[in-house]
């Protein structure tokens, strides 16, 4: 269709960390009707990771404007901006605060934006929490059948309306899919910031890598990162694998890579993981994928999502040449959408907020599950953490909540991040080992 003729919907995006800046940035895109044009609005919402330049550069998704915010200078622009849709890609409180502080924002309005929230990825720990903190949107996403049946579930276990639950498909799958091995034949090894979480066992994952790409001379073995030391992602990274190659002696066939998992993924010919979403993108593609089982099937480490998937192995299996093959019904249940069907996943997304908005009459009010009433003594504390009250307005004292932040304060704010940072990757594991001896 000509640009000329094309209908242009404004979008807001809130994120709180590169991942879910990705997540946000591209549903917003997945979720447009095709027959318009989108004008994306990005807020960085100030915290631990908030993302740096260089990782919002690696995500590489555009934004016509982006700015970082605090909960009450965006709940500000949210009571004198018109928007047409705004995705909430926030930890689960971020979610809850921002919802209660719309609701008071746009009280009496009915011309307000959809609202949309979900998860960036596999959904493995704090499922009710995280889901009734989320609703109150009008869709929360759900990125596979078994996610959007279990949220279900949760809503209506708990008298809440679950029809805002919407099956969609992972936003960020895509590329070719695989053909066969390249020349070299590359081994990626997808890390996680947070998983595992002690020396001993990144240590060994590391080894064990190291020793593979010893062991295969042939092949080339990458470490695929996701943060440089200093940066935050979703997680804290406390012991950057970075740091922990630098006392090792690789072969000349093992390198680490940053940058898009997808422009990684173009050359890979085994992803290896113990539970990154990359598994997921993998998978996808149909490249041979393996959910490490060397430090056990534990919640604690996510790989418990993939039991059933015919992906788990060993180290040692991988050192021998296996080559997993995963279970096509597990696959089809995960939104991964190997089978051809990724182009109309968001299909029921896009018809479900078209009819939203156009609603005779506008939007009702945001209704989230906890309110004063049904969640006392939890409700306030999540709040508190974004300086609002229980009916969503500012505390007193709230940081800039009636004025634009100055250039001053913009300067403190960065150099407080950087020693938050400082504290986190140096200091607090210095204090740790200190207690240990």
């Amino acid at each position: 269709m000509p640009a000329s003729v094309m209908k242009t919907r404004r979008v807001a995006v809130l994120a709180d960390s590169d991942t879910r800046w990705k997540w946000g940035a591209l549903t917003a895109n997945r979720i447009a009707p095709e027959d318009s044009d989108i004008r994306l609005d990005g807020y960085l919402l100030r915290g631990r990771a908030t993302p740096t330049p260089r990782q919002l550069q690696e995500v590489g998704v555009h934004a016509d404007s982006l700015s970082e915010v605090s909960a009450v200078e965006f709940l500000r622009t949210m009571a004198q901006e018109q928007y047409d849709v705004l995705v909430l890609a926030l930890v689960g409180g971020g979610v809850q605060a921002i919802l209660h502080g719309l609701k008071r924002v746009w009280e009496g309005r009915s011309d307000r934006p959809v609202v949309v929230t979900g998860y960036v990825g596999v959904v493995y720990e704090k499922l009710a929490d995280g889901l009734l903190l989320r609703h109150g949107a009008d869709l929360v996403l759900a990125n596979s059948r078994q996610d959007a049946e279990r949220f279900r579930a949760v809503y209506d276990g708990v008298g809440a309306d679950s029809s805002s639950v919407t099956e969609v498909a992972l936003p960020f799958l895509g590329g070719e899919p695989y053909t066969g091995e390249h020349d070299p034949y590359t081994v990626v090894f997808a890390a996680q910031p947070s998983v595992p979480d002690t020396r001993k066992d990144r240590t060994y994952l590391l080894n064990r890598l190291i020793q593979h790409a010893r062991k295969h001379p042939e092949r080339e073995v990458l470490l695929k990162l996701r943060s440089k030391p200093g940066e935050h992602t979703t997680h804290i990274e406390e012991l950057p694998y970075q740091k922990l190659v630098q006392r090792l002696e690789p072969p000349a066939n093992f390198k680490l890579v940053y940058g898009n998992m997808g422009e990684v993924l173009d050359r890979t010919d085994l992803l290896v993981t113990i539970s990154s979403t990359a598994a997921l993108e993998s998978l996808h593609r149909r490249i041979p994928t393996v959910v490490l089982t060397d430090l056990g099937v534990r919640e604690m480490h996510g790989n418990h999502h993939f039991v059933g998937s015919g992906c788990l192995a060993s180290w040692d299996q991988l050192d021998e040449g296996h080559r997993p093959s995963p279970d096509e019904e597990w696959v089809s249940r995960q939104g991964v959408c190997a089978d051809g069907t990724y182009a109309h996943a968001f299909d029921p997304t896009r018809e479900r907020i078209a009819k939203l908005l156009g609603r005779p009459g506008g939007l009702p009010a945001l209704t989230p599950y906890y309110t004063p009433a049904t969640a006392p003594g939890y409700l306030p504390g999540i709040l508190a953490r974004h300086h609002l009250g229980v009916d969503g307005s500012p505390l007193p004292g709230a940081p800039a909540h009636d004025r634009e932040p100055g250039p001053v304060r913009q300067i403190v704010r960065r150099a407080a991040r950087g020693a938050y940072r400082h504290g986190v990757q140096r200091v607090a594991p210095v204090i740790r080992r200190m207690g240990e001896l």
